[in-house]
């Protein structure tokens, strides 16, 4: 089969890709500015990438065009189609299907699928799940909007009966507004945590627990529903109906519990110990990541024993609080986050690994998430920086005033308007044995590299 994938760039769509391509289907794509790395990984699978969505491509005539949901019906200011493909296909009455049908057509179906949803954590605990599986000898395939440190792949088919995939609840394309998870049908799901986001596609929370609900619905009787017990929102979802095996984590009460520090803690399973964690993550989402999978692995036969054992060795996920480097004393970090909540998880965890005397933290970040840009939630911005010692916003680009929304920190709290200003911004703020914490869930204009840089040059 040949497909040629619109979107190919994505993390998801060249996930599937990457998927295809192991399958032995051939693959091409498009998108609009073919960008590394995930056109660096796809070149080497020998993918063929085309730059822009042309409708001279519907010459290659693939056997099916695979649409992601980056593509729209949208126009340009002159009137003409953004997508001239798509209207293209649309035209011809070419055969299309969005990226989670077709995964769900040529890659899950038969598979014991264990879906990872959640606002938050989703990467994260997706790659603890593979890698647990993988150290049981099940030879999980996984599709994870990331990249594992212990895979160094974001996707691969597995030899084993498992698939492990990110459960997003963003829609499926212009023409399927269902969560992509939907599509799935999983045999484990976990619902890791549920608040507002997206607030571009959902107009509140209850909007966002339906989706969840339609993804309960799809699992089996025999299946099980793993939900973290310290969330009323998936409480609510739960009460709305539920047909197969649940479990439950977080809380004392829940099957699956912890007891001890985010590094190191014993595994309780019904209050009796399960397995004990000792790993170099911190963070008491971390933890409560770490009992979701091991709930879910529970599933298909890992004892709590031994997945809490394969954790020791769990390396996470890149850009999940990954150190990027060090320059004149000053620690430089790169971190997924986007969301108020987990920017404050993330800024609190920094904060509990570095202890009371351990250096500043500067908290250098970018609203960038389409909720973000709506300004839907900065209010609650002071709220997730609290433990930073200096908060530095960039601020291009977004129809809301930033420096009003941080006011509150008063001198903790600074604004720039572009990238360049930022670094200089950060650069003279910080001090050997600061902490600097990029958080973004884009490039973020290489800031990461240009401080080093301009940190370095300072050092001289």
């Amino acid at each position: 089969m040949h497909i040629h994938i619109l979107g190919i760039c994505g993390t998801f769509m060249g996930g599937v890709a990457a998927l295809a391509r192991e399958a032995g289907h051939k693959v091409t794509g498009c998108d609009a500015g073919v960008y590394p790395p995930m056109s660096d990984q796809l070149r080497a699978l020998g993918i063929e990438l085309i730059e822009g969505f042309g409708a001279d491509q519907l010459s290659l005539a693939p056997d099916a065009w695979v649409v992601g949901n980056v593509v729209s019906r949208a126009r340009q200011a002159d009137g003409s189609p953004r997508y001239p493909l798509m209207e293209a296909i649309l035209e011809q009455g070419a055969r299309y299907t969005s990226g989670p049908q077709w995964l769900a057509e040529h890659v899950l179906h038969g598979r014991h699928v264990l879906a990872v949803a959640g606002t938050h954590g989703k990467t994260t605990t997706t790659s603890m799940l593979a890698w647990i599986l993988e150290q049981a000898g099940l030879e999980p395939g996984f599709l994870v909007g990331g990249v594992p440190m212990n895979f160094g792949l974001s996707a691969r088919l597995g030899k084993g009966s498992c698939f492990v995939i990110e459960a997003d609840e963003y829609d499926t394309a212009f023409f399927d507004k269902r969560s992509k998870f939907v599509h799935y049908r999983p045999r484990t799901a976990v619902l890791n945590n549920l608040e507002f986001d997206h607030a571009d596609i959902f107009d509140d929370l209850a909007a966002i627990e339906r989706q969840f609900h339609h993804l309960v619905r799809t699992v089996p009787r025999s299946g099980r529903v793993v939900v973290n017990g310290l969330e009323e929102s998936l409480q609510r979802v739960l009460n709305a109906g539920c047909w197969s095996e649940v479990r439950s984590f977080g809380a004392a009460v829940d099957d699956f519990s912890a007891i001890g520090e985010p590094g190191a803690f014993d595994v309780l399973r019904r209050g009796e110990k399960a397995g004990r964690v000792e790993w170099e993550l911190g963070g008491v989402h971390n933890q409560l990541n770490a009992l979701a999978a091991i709930a879910a692995a529970e599933h298909v036969g890992v004892d709590p024993a031994a997945a809490a054992q394969a954790l020791a060795s769990f390396r996470n996920v890149r850009r999940r609080m990954e150190l990027r480097g060090e320059a004149g004393g000053v620690r430089v970090y790169d971190d997924f986050a986007h969301h108020p909540t987990a920017i404050r998880t993330t800024v609190d965890g920094l904060r509990r690994q570095l202890g009371p005397q351990g250096g500043r933290i500067l908290a250098v970040f970018e609203p960038r998430s389409n909720t973000m840009k709506l300004g839907t939630m900065k209010s609650q911005l002071p709220w997730s920086l609290e433990q930073a010692d200096l908060a530095l916003c960039h601020a291009g680009g977004l129809d809301w005033d930033a420096r009003a929304a941080l006011a509150p920190m008063g001198e903790r709290a600074r604004v720039a308007d572009s990238i360049d200003d930022l670094v200089d911004m950060t650069t003279a703020a910080a001090r050997p044995g600061d902490h600097v914490l990029c958080m973004s869930n884009g490039g973020f204009g290489g800031i990461h590299a240009r401080l080093l840089a301009a940190l370095e040059r300072r050092a001289a």
